[in-house]
């Protein structure tokens, strides 16, 4: 019988493998920042132990990092965090982007545009999102603060192989639908638990079209449908995106790494757990409505109400209507806003905010409207600065920004105040995600764009552009 993806990488990666008990697999690259990271190295310490592997340990700073560096920290916390993380990779050697670091930003968006993140690795991160460069065909996922002082020590993580899901994309993708809006349809439609125990293997000639920006943003939501996490196998798109890039293989290795990188397809005959077809020819641009990514709908429909739901589904609608403060069968469309934050390791990279600054070029934002724009990294921002976003950005109002998780969670200076509606880039609602008492609604850039100039939620396809630019 035939494998899937997933199925090559994990037995590629086994070290030792006993009956009944969890294998032991090889890490290839572990990353690290200054949150999940700190009771790991005093595991290391207390017990006196070595990193095994500090060249394949990659650091930086992003969670609780300011994205304004004229101002010091606010919170005492966050400095803590960022001066425990300087000592522990001065003490253990591993490299580190710190704060002024030209290679720094958020860990998921940095390790892939280094050409760090390469088909067929297993990476593994302290933080949930790692399923992002399951966009190059590794296996990627999060793990727990002891699973971080394992990797630490042994390069090698004990793990029990899940279930495989194949969810095959039909159909064509609309004009003005982006990938974001897919991901949000799909959990929306299906729901945040329908992958639990499940490594999903996205499939299709719609995700083949996708970009590899568009496919992270695809595989860094995999968790918010309970999946262990996303693959997609690399192609030709995945080979010329890398192929450049500061740590890709070069010369003969990289014909050497093309050819392995060739084979890491599931086998026609590959047997999955489950499969699931999701028809994407009438998905709209999405904007959720509730407290988790799967409570969403399209910007052309209204607020649910409970009423019309099961029983079970009711009552978490009613308790998240009542904290988002919105009434049953209100118009996306009505829906007024105070905040809008266009980043997180989601949607901040070059191509999404080229989406966002040809939506702004040529406005202003609304008068009430507090809108911050979040670089993934510093060599997204020096790209930005490069071909003009930024004073795209700075001209209609929005605050630029340094990169950083910034609004995405809250752990920072970048915090929506209680009370305050956020159209956000990110990847969660949760209540008091972005700030205790903060009401977040998940779009994608061109959406939170649109309706920071308006104030309240658009249509985007609808947008009238001021001047038809595509920036490159």
């Amino acid at each position: 019988m035939g494998k899937t993806l997933y199925e090559k990488i994990w037995k590629g990666h086994i070290v030792k493998a006993v009956q009944n008990q969890p294998d032991l697999l090889y890490v290839d690259l572990h990353l690290t920042n200054e949150v999940t990271s700190p009771q790991a190295f005093a595991g290391l310490r207390e017990k006196g132990r070595k990193v095994r592997r500090p060249d394949l340990t990659l650091a930086t700073l992003d969670h609780a990092t300011p994205t304004d560096l004229s101002k010091p920290f606010s919170d005492p916390l966050a400095k803590k965090q960022v001066e425990t993380m300087r000592e522990n990779c001065k003490m253990y050697h591993i490299p580190l982007f710190d704060l002024r670091s030209t290679k720094r930003g958020i860990v998921h968006i940095i390790a892939p545009e280094l050409g760090l993140t390469q088909p067929g690795q297993i990476i593994v991160c302290g933080d949930s999102h790692t399923s992002t460069h399951g966009a190059f065909g590794a296996l990627a996922f999060g793990i727990g603060t002891s699973e971080v002082e394992h990797v630490l020590v042994t390069q090698s993580l004990k793990q029990y192989p899940s279930k495989t899901m194949a969810i095959e994309f039909e159909g064509e993708k609309p004009t003005g639908v982006t990938a974001k809006d897919l991901i949000l349809a799909l959990i929306s439609q299906f729901g945040t638990d329908f992958a639990t125990g499940y490594t999903v293997e996205y499939r299709g000639p719609v995700i083949e079209s996708l970009s590899m920006e568009e496919r992270m943003t695809i595989c860094n939501m995999s968790i918010e449908m309970g999946a262990r996490a996303g693959l997609i196998a690399p192609d030709q798109t995945t080979f010329d995106y890398l192929q450049k890039k500061p740590h890709a293989p070069k010369g003969k290795d990289w014909e050497e790494a093309l050819s392995k990188w060739k084979q890491l397809r599931s086998d026609e005959d590959a047997k999955f757990d489950k499969v699931v077809a999701f028809n994407v020819r009438k998905v709209a641009p999405q904007v959720t409505w509730g407290t988790n990514p799967g409570m969403g709908t399209s910007i052309e429909s209204v607020v649910p109400d409970p009423s019309s739901l099961s029983k079970e589904a009711r009552e978490s609608a009613e308790k998240a209507l009542a904290y988002m403060d919105l009434k049953p069968l209100t118009p996306i469309t009505a829906i007024g806003l105070d905040v809008v934050f266009i980043g997180s390791c989601t949607n901040s990279r070059i191509e999404d905010l080229r989406e966002a600054a040809r939506v702004v070029k040529g406005y202003r934002i609304a008068n009430h409207v507090r809108a911050l724009v979040v670089p993934g990294s510093q060599s997204v921002k020096s790209q930005a600065e490069a071909e003009g976003l930024h004073q795209v950005f700075i001209d209609a109002g929005f605050q630029w920004r340094e990169s950083g998780c910034s609004m995405c969670l809250g752990m920072n200076d970048d915090v929506v105040h209680a009370g305050e509606r956020c159209a956000s880039t990110s990847n969660r609602n949760f209540e008091g995600r972005q700030g205790r008492g903060a009401r977040t609604h998940l779009v994608s850039p061109a959406m939170a764009a649109a309706a920071a100039i308006k104030g309240h939620f658009v249509d985007v396809r609808k947008w009238e552009f001021h001047k038809e630019e595509v920036f490159t």
